[in-house]
């Protein structure tokens, strides 16, 4: 890991001399984050894990995404990034948003997200789940491990639905949207955590966001409406949303997969990737799936 005092120096020479002690904050998995005090603000300073860049991050898109969703008022503000840690404004009060509320109106969210997605920014790296995958396999064997079972199978699956669903109109996506990354501050929506923006698919984002926080369907047809500016949810559309809620998990479950060989943080990636894995297949063994691919291939 970077070296947090020499960091904190050298933002410091940016923001104003260091208050206090760092205050390490809870979660993240492939980072540690801190919450600091210079020149009498707070900041969220993050030191990024060990060679994240094989887990297909790339610094230089994700301080475009930071800097741009900031300007959409969707993220806070970027004081100072660099290849050791990122520099962001404190946002007080902000915390994860309750998924009831999110259930009941993830509206804000979903206006969020397309703004983002067709603010014209362009960024210097794709994030799209088959070659993601096969990145990930290569990896993997690269360091003499046999992928799993599952992995192979996730990634014959997300081929599949790529086929159905391709990546023909890359717009710039947030795709990580983890509940600790979807905050709530007073009225305001808020993502964080950038990292792993990437000019992708549009529906990984909202499927990633309804996976990760578990949406039921009536949470699904209303962050469609709300996304798509329309009324009621057409089939396609609903069709389309749940098969890359099946991607999106098995993007976590091989993520784990990778982390387990790569990450010195002390977090349990085998559990990670095998509950991910098991999902992905409850979820894909759901009979309508046929069905799912049909209207999709239609809309």
């Amino acid at each position: 890991m970077p070296n947090l005092d020499g960091i904190l120096l050298r933002v410091a020479d940016r923001c104003g001399a260091i208050e206090g002690e760092p205050a390490p904050l809870s979660g993240g998995m492939t980072n540690r984050n801190y919450r600091v005090t210079l020149g009498g603000r707070d900041y969220v300073l993050r030191l990024p894990g060990k060679d994240t860049g094989l887990l297909g991050i790339d610094r230089r898109a994700e301080l475009l995404a930071a800097r741009q969703a900031a300007s959409l008022a969707i993220a806070p503000d970027l004081v100072y990034a660099d290849e050791d840690c990122s520099l962001t404004v404190y946002v007080e009060g902000a915390q994860p948003v309750e998924r009831e509320r999110l259930l009941a109106d993830p509206a804000p969210y979903a206006r969020a997200l397309r703004a983002f997605h067709d603010s014209g920014l362009e960024l210097p790296t794709r994030f799209w789940m088959p070659e993601l995958l096969a990145d990930y396999e290569t990896l993997l064997r690269a360091r003499g491990v046999t992928p799993p079972p599952a992995f192979n199978r996730a990634r014959e699956l997300v081929d599949r639905i790529a086929r159905v669903l391709p990546l023909t109109d890359p717009a710039p996506c947030h795709d990580d949207l983890l509940p600790g990354n979807v905050l709530a501050a007073g009225g305001r929506a808020l993502l964080v955590d950038w990292e792993y923006a990437g000019m992708g698919h549009r529906l990984f984002d909202l499927a990633n966001l309804a996976v990760n926080n578990e949406f039921d369907e009536a949470a699904e047809a209303r962050l469609l409406e709300a996304y798509y500016d329309q009324g009621p949810v057409r089939p396609g559309q609903s069709a389309a949303l749940r098969l890359m809620k099946l991607v999106s998990d098995a993007r976590e479950a091989a993520w784990g997969v990778v982390q387990e060989q790569i990450s010195e943080l002390d977090f349990d990636f085998a559990g990670y990737a095998a509950e991910h894995f098991e999902r992905l297949e409850r979820a894909a063994s759901d009979t309508r799936l046929e069905e799912y691919l049909r209207d999709a291939a239609q809309a």
